[in-house]
């Protein structure tokens, strides 16, 4: 074995997967993962814990792999996750742990993501759960979203022995698990229900169908209900628009909506009562992972797949992987190339996009370069279908109808970075709810941060 290199991972075949929505990737078994567990250096200064967001003690749970302990590599990540089988899965664990890996500075880093999977995928199958509280303390906190920022906050409150109900506004409990990130990527049944089973069987109760800022608001959960803390983790999911002409054409979707019908409600399905629209020839405009779950999904559903994105490939927001699977499918990428007009048929329906080519400039402030419009370079994409993956930014319905609760000029909850305290006593907030759309361990990450926030100011009443 070269110790320098990752132990390869399965994957289907990209010509078989390309037609169905079977996980692409198929993880490692019990001797490829204790293999590349033996690539670990056991560094006593261990910087990829440092690029954890959660702070997850790696070489300690990788050392148990290496001894075939999976309860024990098990409970050692369970101290810092309550969601190791998502988060081997969707982490950006390239920039994060990986990207800090000492194995990593001379060879390959070691696959820490692919390792968590498969700690969390065998306890799973072995029926191993993680530790509850051995003591409560009697004290009622609820949770607003039931992502994973709501999540983990309520499981690492559960482990310290409050009382925890999670309110789910959707009919499913997972958030932006269950409608964002189509089923190839993270299986719901499998995968999501099993860690979200997994936080309930440590005394969370979760209800759904309830809307905070409607069916009930912060201000009656705690004068009338008795809560003595509120963590707000509900997202963001308010889709952004280009605002060029013909966009409110039939057949333009936001991603959100797109991968929201057809991952929460199955509308790729025959037989559901929510069909979504099976284009010939889709059209992506955007180049964040989001927009490679789009295209990948309506690739899936039989389209042509074209992603449009203003800048080059280098520039590209989304993971290497997800890029790489997306070429390997047969998406067409259209770089440098960016949308300024969608038009109609005569019934309302979308029959193409005119595109404009762009070049890159002098960096603007986010220190990527600009890009900038060639004149006369315009030409149109013949499609049935716009997708705009764009971003999303946070609904203000929970801060327009809390009380003294501020939000910012973008919507975004305002909350300290440390502890997730607003600016009303007792309220916490943290995820995309205060950052905009970002990735699922940072919401994670803010969510295990206002659970020690919230012990803190409870401990201190």
């Amino acid at each position: 074995m070269d110790m320098m290199k990752k132990v390869p991972v399965r994957e289907q075949d990209p010509k078989v997967r390309a037609h169905n929505f079977s996980e692409v990737c198929l993880g490692y078994n019990k001797e490829e993962a204790e293999a590349e567990a033996q690539r670990c250096l056991n560094c006593k200064n261990p910087r990829c814990v440092e690029g954890c967001p959660v702070n997850i003690d790696i070489p300690g749970f990788i050392t148990k792999v290496k001894e075939s302990d999976v309860k024990g590599a098990y409970e050692v990540i369970g101290a810092s996750s309550s969601l190791p089988a998502i988060c081997g899965r969707v982490c950006p664990q390239e920039s994060q742990c990986e990207g800090k890996c000492v194995r990593g500075i001379k060879g390959e880093a070691v696959s820490i993501g692919k390792l968590e999977r498969y700690v969390a995928d065998t306890a799973r199958e072995l029926g191993i759960k993680p530790q509850g509280a051995k003591e409560k303390k009697g004290k009622k906190v609820a949770v607003i979203g039931s992502g994973p920022a709501g999540l983990t906050c309520a499981g690492d409150l559960a482990k310290l022995g409050y009382d925890v109900t999670i309110f789910e506004a959707l009919h499913k409990a997972g958030g932006v698990l269950v409608y964002g990130i189509p089923e190839f990527r993270l299986p719901k049944d499998a995968v999501v229900q099993k860690e979200i089973e997994n936080v309930k069987s440590l005394g969370v109760k979760i209800e759904t169908d309830c809307v905070v800022g409607k069916s009930a608001k912060i201000d009656d959960l705690m004068k009338e209900e008795g809560f003595e803390a509120v963590f707000i983790g509900s997202g963001a999911g308010l889709p952004k628009f280009m605002n060029i002409p013909g966009e409110t054409a039939m057949g333009v979707f936001s991603a959100n909506e797109y991968l929201t019908r057809s991952n929460l409600m199955k509308a790729f399905s025959d037989d559901s009562r929510t069909p979504i629209m099976k284009a010939k020839k889709a059209v992506i405009v955007g180049g964040g992972n989001v927009a490679m779950d789009a295209a990948r999904t309506a690739l899936r559903l039989g389209a042509e797949t074209h992603i449009v994105y203003r800048r080059s490939e280098e520039e590209l927001p989304a993971r290497v992987e997800e890029v790489h699977h997306a070429k390997e499918e047969g998406i067409i990428f259209d770089l440098l190339t960016n949308p300024v007009e969608i038009h109609a048929d005569e019934n309302g329906w979308v029959k193409s996009i005119t595109c404009i080519r762009m070049e890159l400039g002098e960096p603007d402030a986010s220190g990527r370069r600009r890009p900038v419009e060639i004149p006369g370079s315009e030409f149109d994409i013949e499609c049935d279908a716009v997708i705009m993956s764009l971003g999303t930014s946070p609904n203000p319905l929970i801060s327009s109808t809390t009380e003294g609760l501020e939000a910012n000029r973008r919507g975004c909850i305002v909350a300290d970075e440390e502890k997730g305290q607003t600016s009303k006593t007792g309220v916490f907030a943290g995820g995309d709810a205060v950052t905009g759309a970002a990735t699922v361990i940072l919401a994670m990450g803010a969510g295990k941060a206002a659970a020690k926030g919230i012990d803190e100011y409870l401990s201190a009443k």
